[in-house]
């Protein structure tokens, strides 16, 4: 780990400024220590989240159903108390998946539950809430974001059709209790939902090595969300690839997957959302979480070198350069065959 100053100058060749630089830093530096999974603020919210969040999608790949219970429980356990989801991930499954595990032990009080709304408009918010409240079998989500903000007119929508409206509604009924936003397509979107008339408590976005070198999030998104104290949530730190347990990165790239999720957690994010579809990926995120200290400069300067020859035209972050990781949902929602 470095001193105080290198990672100064780190970020402050990343982000631009001395002063977004020092938000960085303060970001790590108010992480817990000690030899479990450090927790981190998220954002302006005084929630403490491990820096580790277990992924919704890939848990409700998990064939077999005690399996799948099995792997939550044990993660809560270990001190994962962050887990992520989707109103639309393998159709419901994950939802329902994941609350039948919550719902014994008490388990549902130790984990910050977040789950994603896929809707834009007013009614359709509202359904998908109720949906997500049942599958989920909980009173309240403690995090909930719009999901995939990836089109152009999406953050207008939000606004204009309603969503905001039904989600600042269940806020003040006690259904939700922080509102955020996810994408994966440009970081220009982002800054149009950041710029937005309400401040958003997170915001969800690919964090990688990769990234540093094509539409990138920790360069344009990242600072913005530090100056608005909005808590940063990464994902897709090996490329994001559900076929390849090893990621795209580390299958295209002599980097391995650890040092890609070593990297993402090296940088100013309240957690990273990891895929785990079996104990042995729990184990091994679990492993580089417990105790974790950040990369020393010249280790991230080492690796954004090493992943600079594949990384610069986006070809293996496909979820930025193509539209094959856009779900179903929201292909339809605007429009688009699912076969593109």
């Amino acid at each position: 780990m470095t001193n105080d100053g290198s990672r100064r100058d780190f970020f402050r060749g990343l982000f631009g400024t001395a002063v977004t630089a020092a938000m960085a830093q303060n970001v790590l530096a108010q992480r817990s220590s000690g030899d479990g999974i450090p927790t981190a603020r998220l954002g302006r919210t005084n929630e403490q989240v491990s820096i580790i969040c277990l992924g919704g999608w890939h848990i409700g790949a998990v064939q077999d159903k005690k399996e799948a219970h099995r792997i939550m429980h044990r993660a809560i356990d270990e001190g994962v108390n962050f887990f992520d989801n989707a109103w639309d991930y393998h159709d419901g499954g994950s939802e329902e998946l994941m609350g039948e595990a919550l719902a014994s032990g008490g388990r549902r009080k130790k984990v910050f539950v977040m789950t994603k709304n896929c809707e834009r408009g007013y009614g359709g918010s509202k359904r998908n809430l109720e949906d997500s409240l049942r599958r989920l079998r909980t009173d309240y989500i403690d995090l909930w974001q719009f999901h995939e903000i990836n089109y152009d007119n999406d953050p207008d929508w939000v606004f204009d059709k309603g969503g905001l409206k039904a989600a600042l509604e269940a806020k003040k009924e006690g259904k939700v209790r922080y509102i955020g936003f996810t994408g994966h397509k440009d970081p220009r979107i982002h800054l149009k939902m950041l710029a937005k008339p309400y401040d958003w408590d997170t915001s969800q976005m690919p964090i990688n090595i990769m990234d540093a070198h094509f539409r990138s999030f920790q360069k344009e998104v990242v600072p913005v969300c530090l100056n608005k104290n909005v808590g940063v949530i990464g994902m897709k730190s090996l490329g994001g690839s559900p076929t390849s347990p090893q990621g795209r990165i580390p299958g295209k790239t002599k980097i391995s997957a650890e040092q890609c999720i070593r990297y993402a957690l090296s940088l100013p994010i309240a957690s990273l959302c990891v895929g785990i579809r079996s104990m042995k990926d729990l184990e091994q995120d679990v492993g580089i979480a417990r105790g974790f200290q950040a990369l020393s400069d010249s280790d991230k300067e080492q690796l954004i070198q090493m992943a600079a020859a594949e990384g610069g035209d986006g070809r293996h972050e496909m979820f930025k350069s193509t539209n094959h990781f856009d779900g179903p949902h929201h292909r339809l929602q605007h429009g688009f065959a699912l076969d593109v």
